[in-house]
């Protein structure tokens, strides 16, 4: 019984590894007035990451320094082990890229849409998420 509670640990049956139990650290870049950056944080910080917020005055500069089109920023940037992510994009949806570890610039979401994590009002209908590549080109990755 215990060899199997071990592989059960150790292959990571239930959704349980080592490493998923270490909380991912980042930075969330963000408009100094901007509000909604800190609701997205929280509910970040909910779902176990580890996020410090930096307000800064030339966000899209950093955007766009980091490999993110225009059109493609959003009021806040996040980096985690090495990846961007723009926008109010969903814990599972971060955690499933650093999982992977594709190769990706990142991920966007265009705008502040209403019903994402961290933004006021219902959702209408699906949001996509753009994958960026590091070419510079975007697709759709998913959506949520």
């Amino acid at each position: 019984m215990k060899q199997l509670i071990a592989l059960v640990v150790a292959t990571g049956v239930f959704g349980f590894t080592p490493a998923a139990s270490e909380a991912a650290a980042g930075t969330l870049y963000k408009q100094q007035e901007c509000e909604c950056c800190e609701a997205h944080a929280d509910y970040l910080r909910e779902k176990g990451f580890d996020l410090k917020i930096e307000a800064v005055r030339n966000l899209s500069q950093i955007s766009l320094d980091a490999g993110v089109p225009r059109g493609f920023q959003g009021c806040h940037l996040i980096k985690i082990d090495g990846y961007v992510f723009e926008g109010h994009l969903t814990g599972d949806i971060i955690k499933k890229v650093l999982h992977e570890k594709p190769e990706l610039i990142g991920l966007s979401i265009k705008g502040m849409p209403a019903g994402v994590p961290g933004m006021d009002g219902p959702k209408k209908g699906p949001i996509e998420v753009h994958g960026i590549k590091k070419d510079g080109s975007t697709f759709i990755y998913a959506t949520q």
